[in-house]
């Protein structure tokens, strides 16, 4: 990945940070790198809205709870449509999993990692973004969405079979809401002009998100040992962020990417065309038209 040597941002301790009138949603809140973000924001005062299967915080104040399953997009648009969008500074999406050995399906017939990992968020973010935080009283800076994939990092979604329907491969599949994550950040960015989007890509974080892709637990449990020197704690990549999420540095930088270290990198080369992005925005707004009315 190539650091994007335009964007610059000044560092701050996260226990600096005053977020008392924030208010964020977090989807997929409730595990993972999205419950500590959402702890982290919430220990600065922030009021953060979770969205995910199984709440966890019930004793914090300051979070509140959606119940969702995000593997269906009905239920994506529900939420979209139950989230109060018009209040909300910051939106963050890192709700996801990573494809197994078999393609598996939900019940609305879309394989697994691209319903939760790519369209559901792609169906709550164009529904939201035209209302987001038109009702904050402070209108100095954007309202901002966070969409977390894997963005720089040059992977192709293939458009003629985004469902993976004819062919089936794990990585081909989650590399299609690979690249469908950094397409939709470009996409929003270009046609909101209103709202500041960015694409995170966390790198390796310990989590459950690989508990699917060998499709057995010794193998994963190899796996992740092996590769135990790349990753990091989801508190550790938290607070990294956290001060980046909010920092003023950023206005009006929509479209840029982020790795886990909080620098700004260049998206992939193949999605800095404009016509390969409307391709595979093309591709996903058809699955989604065939999914749900």
């Amino acid at each position: 990945m190539k650091k994007d040597k335009s964007i610059t941002w000044r560092h701050v301790e996260p226990k600096s940070l005053d977020l008392r009138k924030l208010k964020v949603a977090m989807i997929g809140g409730t595990g993972g790198i999205g419950r500590s973000l959402a702890q982290a924001l919430a220990k600065q005062g922030a009021d953060v809205l979770v969205v995910g299967r199984t709440f966890k915080d019930e004793t914090n104040p300051s979070i509140s709870f959606v119940k969702a399953d995000l593997s269906l997009l009905a239920d994506a648009r529900r939420v979209a449509d139950e989230l109060p969008a018009e209040s909300l500074a910051l939106v963050i999406m890192t709700t996801g999993v990573m494809a197994g050995p078999k393609r598996e399906t939900t019940s609305e017939g879309i394989e697994r990692d691209l319903a939760i990992s790519y369209l559901s968020r792609f169906v709550i973010l164009n529904a939201i973004a035209p209302r987001l935080g038109k009702d904050r009283s402070d209108v100095r800076r954007k309202p901002r969405v966070f969409v977390m994939g894997f963005p720089g990092s040059g992977q192709k979604a293939n458009v003629d079979d985004l469902n993976s329907k004819k062919s089936y491969g794990r990585m081909k599949a989650h590399m299609n809401t690979v690249a469908g994550n950094e397409a939709l950040v470009l996409d929003v960015a270009r046609r909101f002009p209103q709202i500041d989007v960015f694409g995170l890509n966390p790198g390796f974080v310990k989590t459950g998100i690989r508990a699917n892709l060998f499709g057995s637990k010794l193998l994963l449990k190899i796996a992740e040992g092996l590769t135990s020197f790349m990753t990091i704690a989801p508190e550790v990549y938290a607070e990294r962020m956290t001060p980046l999420l909010v920092s003023p540095d950023i206005d009006g930088r929509s479209g840029a990417m982020l790795n886990n270290r909080a620098q700004p990198i260049l998206p992939s080369e193949n999605l800095r065309d404009p016509s390969y992005v409307q391709a595979v925005i093309r591709a996903s707004n058809d699955l989604v038209a065939k999914t749900i009315a």
